[in-house]
């Protein structure tokens, strides 16, 4: 049990408990959005058609260093852009609807934060927050994929 108070996912778990912890995770601060989702979690819900990950990161990353199949595509950052994307909401939209759980997922966490609040804002019911995106945080070392994260945890994911 992490900070987050993680716990691997069992195939018993249903959506109404693992939308539970995720509301329940405050990731030690406040927070606009539902709420925090591991990355076995964010699966499952996926696997159960009880949510949609959306990846955030650039159309370079995802081909590059690799992207869980069957995900919708929206950046929040253009390749090398300081701002935000000023479409984000549209693009989302476009996607979307407001209705429904969407998982954000990014590399680490840290961009997939600033568009659940942003999309949360824009009227976008349940977003949640892959802890860890899809490569976790840096090691001692400063590189990612060994500090938790989607590929971490061994999930279905492919590259190019």
């Amino acid at each position: 049990m992490g900070m987050f108070g993680l716990s691997k996912t069992g195939p018993a778990d249903g959506p109404t408990e693992i939308l539970y912890r995720a509301f329940s995770r405050s990731g030690g601060k406040p927070r606009s959005y539902a709420g925090y989702v591991t990355p076995a979690e964010a699966q499952r819900l996926a696997e159960l058609q009880a949510a949609r990950i959306v990846d955030l990161r650039t159309a370079f990353e995802r081909e590059y260093v690799g992207h869980v199949p069957g995900t919708l595509h929206v950046e929040w950052l253009a390749l090398g852009a300081a701002a935000p994307n000023a479409g984000f909401i549209d693009a989302l939209r476009a996607v979307a609807e407001a209705k429904e759980t969407l998982i954000f997922l990014c590399r680490s966490g840290k961009r997939s934060d600033a568009a659940a609040t942003a999309a949360a804002a824009a009227g976008f019911e349940c977003v949640l927050n892959v802890i860890g995106g899809f490569e976790g945080d840096l090691d001692d070392t400063g590189r990612r994929g060994q500090r938790g994260g989607w590929r971490h945890a061994g999930l279905p994911w492919v590259q190019g």
